[in-house]
């Protein structure tokens, strides 16, 4: 009996050796099959698309048996509108079995400069470089395109100091004359009116013409101009405009044309107590934008946007375009649309779901696609 007992501790010794074996066998196996790389440590907000079935064979360098690696180098703000767009990019990249690496420098310039040497260090095949400063980002986007790797850039102005890169973009102009438009049919002419910006930054300047177009047009009287960029823009612009109220309580309206200052302008426009009198006008929208702008008494109007998810999505599929030789435009435009409060309200929407479902021109998995890449309908 005691022998049958040890010939048995034996045989199970042995089982368990090779059960663990195996064990970490497989989990090497998967480590290695994991190639993607992130370097960020921000959780995206899962928002999943519908890739759609291809028609036609991919083109080099898609049709090969390794992967093609890109870089993005992000320099990305607070808020959940940079954590759709990454969601999006991510997804048509994986679609297509991209192998990414991904930095994001969260408001450092310096930091992003540094993530784009890394990058084209690397010697990757293409660098997507989402927002940062021209200045300090189209020498080495130059070094990239002289390195031969291509680069498609979002929200930069570097046509005239890059040519060689592609430029995407919101239709910044078009996006902001949508909202001021907007706030011209609610409050009129003969108002006084805030401003909360950035300048400085690419979409931030495109919309600032739109604005001064409307002050010299308009008998609008500007009665002030705050705003700063930091890692918490809603916080703390929330108190420039607070003390921007305080000593001009005789506003009308307030444009801030981003909507983390959107959402800053309105937390002041409440602790004020003037939400009544008071309406704030802004640009781009999300899940937390709609809960902003549904609430009960909100002063948060109306919105210019896009679906950052699928203009995620839209910028990495000209990486992929690039890539394959068949991006020819070296500047495109994403249209967006006009969200009212009485829209949000009156559709009783409640998040992105619910507003795709009701906006479908919000989807743009035709734009900047071909027969042969996946795209992501959101």
């Amino acid at each position: 009996m005691t022998s049958l007992q040890g010939a048995s501790k034996k045989k199970g010794v042995a089982l368990l050796a090779i059960l663990l074996a195996f064990a970490l066998l497989a989990a090497s196996c998967s480590q290695d099959s994991d190639t993607t790389e992130d370097t960020t440590a921000t959780t995206v907000a899962a928002d999943t698309g519908t890739a759609e079935e291809t028609t036609a064979p991919a083109p080099a360098p898609f049709n090969g048996t390794e992967p093609v690696k890109i870089a993005v180098v992000q320099n990305s703000g607070a808020g959940d509108y940079f954590q759709q767009w990454t969601n999006g990019a991510k997804q048509q990249a994986d679609a297509l079995g991209i192998e990414y690496t991904w930095y994001d420098a969260q408001a450092d310039n310096a930091k992003q400069a540094t993530d784009m040497e890394t990058a084209i260090g690397t010697g990757v095949a293409g660098i997507v470089v989402d927002h940062g400063q021209t200045d300090t980002m189209c020498p080495l986007i130059n070094d990239a395109l002289e390195a031969g790797i291509f680069v498609v850039i979002y929200d930069i102005a570097i046509q005239e100091c890059a040519p060689g890169a592609v430029q995407t973009q919101q239709s910044d102009a078009s996006l902001a004359d949508l909202t001021l438009g907007q706030m011209y049919e609610d409050i009129g002419g003969d108002e006084n009116v805030g401003y909360v910006n950035i300048l400085g930054i690419a979409p931030l300047d495109r919309r600032h013409v739109v604005w001064e177009e409307y002050t010299a047009e308009s008998p609008w009287a500007q009665q002030f101009f705050v705003g700063e960029f930091t890692n918490s823009v809603a916080t703390d612009n929330a108190q420039l405009v607070d003390a921007a109220l305080k000593a001009n309580p005789d506003i009308r309206a307030i444009f801030a044309p981003y909507d983390e200052l959107t959402k800053g302008t309105v937390s002041a426009i409440n602790d004020n107590g003037l939400s009544e009198t008071v309406w704030a006008y802004g640009i781009d929208i999300s899940n937390a934008d709609i809960e902003v702008m549904t609430a009960e008494g909100s002063p948060w109007k109306a919105t210019a946007t896009t679906d950052p998810n699928a203009i995620g999505a839209a910028v990495m599929r000209t990486m992929i375009l690039e890539l394959a030789g068949q991006q020819v435009d070296r500047l495109v435009d994403f249209p967006g649309v006009l969200v009212t409060q009485d829209f949000l309200v009156s559709n009783e929407i409640k998040n992105m779901v619910d507003l795709r479902a009701a906006m479908p021109e919000l989807n743009l998995s035709a734009v900047q696609s071909a027969d042969w890449i996946p795209s992501i309908e959101f």
